[in-house]
């Protein structure tokens, strides 16, 4: 399939929509202006157009007038605002295959552009483009939130740092902000501050002459050179030992630095993106990390959200890691039961996407069949989910009890349970007491005088206590 060109001066809407049509495989080209696809049209024809009607530049209608010209024309999809649906009736008139209007359902016009595509591909034919790998993958509105925030920063060179949990994804992210920037054919060099010992981490960011220090027998561009005009992720930048964290200030505010041991002063014309697991401000509070730098970092924060606060896109990524590892080890991808998939949704996933990556496949190795059940999971997935539901059994049996009362017609519900509930705790307090009454009201956190008439309320019994 030939890629989807979207052509919108908005950036969320053009990076949520490449992110929906990455999910089917589908490949996408952006273009923030009509202008820069009229120019492209010389050289290549798309599967399907996406295009905004009002745009700097030529208009979308414009756009359209272009595309009718052309020998095999493309299906043209129009995006316009409610108060723009005449002009979009106008359009159609003219050739447009159909019109979405703004905002639009991102499920609806995914299947659109695809109906789209399907009857491009009937009419002009196919070629052997290869599908595109998705950057990141979610349709929990946690994501769509990040990928619309992402967008919105794509024309911005501002500084940004990512915070989240470990195995959430964060260089992934720092990767989408690179490649939707003006930036994007330009270098992006990854460092994790945290996984190079101390003495070395200053060589690696800054490089170094020959000479400068033992080992030191040619000179060494740093990752700052390296990354000259593109970005450097600064991964992990919490773990940063305080002595580097005041050098990258420095470099942070004038844009120069030294190599080591060097004289010659280099400009450093690069975007920085950092990331941390740390909380930065309780570091800062505790003088581990330094406040200005905090500050310089901290321009723009995207959060990157822990997987179990997303558990509608557990399917999709499981789905897709099994296809990956599948290819990997030139098999037939699994797929999880529905049992195994609800089971996996119910996980608290303290690696994250990466705990869930790395079970996928494990999966693909281990399981015996195409289906792959809870008893095919890894074992001690299985045992640390069983653990967590036997320590939360007393809440199984309530919530249990009371589906049982409402589903028989009770009413009261609270009122009554909340009299077992209260009578079980004074019995247990009372007997761990030995029926000292002064010690059990300390323990239940109530006067002894409640806790008289509680008992006498509930009607508690010598039997009740010998239980």
């Amino acid at each position: 399939m030939k890629p989807i060109w979207i052509i919108d001066d908005e950036a969320s809407i053009r990076f949520t929509l490449k992110e929906a049509l990455g999910r089917e495989g589908i490949p996408v080209k952006l273009f923030p202006t009509a202008d820069q696809a009229v120019q492209a049209l010389s050289s290549s024809v798309p599967q399907v157009i996406v295009s905004d009607i009002r745009m700097p530049g030529q208009s979308g209608f414009d756009l359209l007038k272009h595309v009718n010209q052309l020998a095999n024309s493309p299906p043209v999809i129009i995006m316009t605002a409610y108060s723009d649906l005449d002009s979009a009736v106008s359009a159609f008139q003219d050739g447009a295959y159909d019109y979405l209007p703004k905002p639009f359902d991102l499920h609806q016009a995914v299947k659109l552009i695809q109906r789209a595509a399907e009857e491009s591909i009937k009419n002009i034919g196919a070629d052997d483009s290869s599908l595109s790998e998705p950057e990141m993958l979610g349709q929990s509105p946690a994501m769509q939130t990040l990928f619309r925030t992402i967008g919105k920063l794509s024309q911005s060179l501002t500084t940004v740092l990512i915070t989240g949990a470990s195995g959430t994804g964060k260089e992934l992210v720092a990767k989408a902000l690179h490649e939707h920037s003006q930036r994007a054919q330009l270098p992006f060099i990854a460092i994790n501050t945290a996984a190079i010992p101390k003495d070395l981490l200053e060589s690696e960011l800054f490089g170094h002459e020959k000479g400068s220090f033992t080992g030191a027998q040619t000179m060494r561009q740093g990752r700052f050179e390296q990354a000259a005009g593109g970005t450097l992720f600064l991964d992990e930048i919490g773990d940063m030992p305080s002595e580097l964290q005041t050098r990258l200030l420095r470099v942070i505010s004038d844009n120069h630095f030294y190599r080591v041991g060097g004289h010659e002063l280099i400009k450093a014309d690069v975007r920085i993106i950092a990331a941390t697991h740390q909380n930065l401000e309780k570091r800062v509070a505790a003088g581990l990390f330094r406040e200005d730098l905090f500050h310089r970092l901290n321009v723009i924060r995207l959060e990157v959200p822990k997987l179990k606060d997303r558990p509608e896109d557990i399917g999709l990524l499981a789905n897709f890691f099994l296809k990956k590892s599948a290819t990997k080890l030139t098999t037939e991808p699994k797929l999880f039961t529905d049992d195994a998939l609800n089971f996996l949704q119910q996980l608290d996933w303290p690696g994250n996407v990466r705990q869930l990556e790395n079970t996928c496949h494990w999966v693909t190795v281990m399981s015996p069949g195409r289906l792959a059940g809870i008893k095919d999971l890894p074992p001690d997935l299985v045992q640390n989910k069983k653990n967590i539901d036997d320590s939360n059994s007393w809440k199984n049996a309530l919530t249990k009890e009371a589906k049982t009362i409402l589903n028989s017609g009770g009413t009261d519900i609270l009122l009554e349970l909340n009299k077992e509930f209260e009578k079980i705790l004074i019995c247990q307090s009372l007997n761990f007491t030995r029926g000292r009454k002064i010690e059990a009201s300390k323990l239940l956190g109530i006067g002894r005088n409640t806790l008289t008439r509680k008992i006498k309320e509930l009607g508690i019994k010598e039997a009740d206590l010998a239980n």
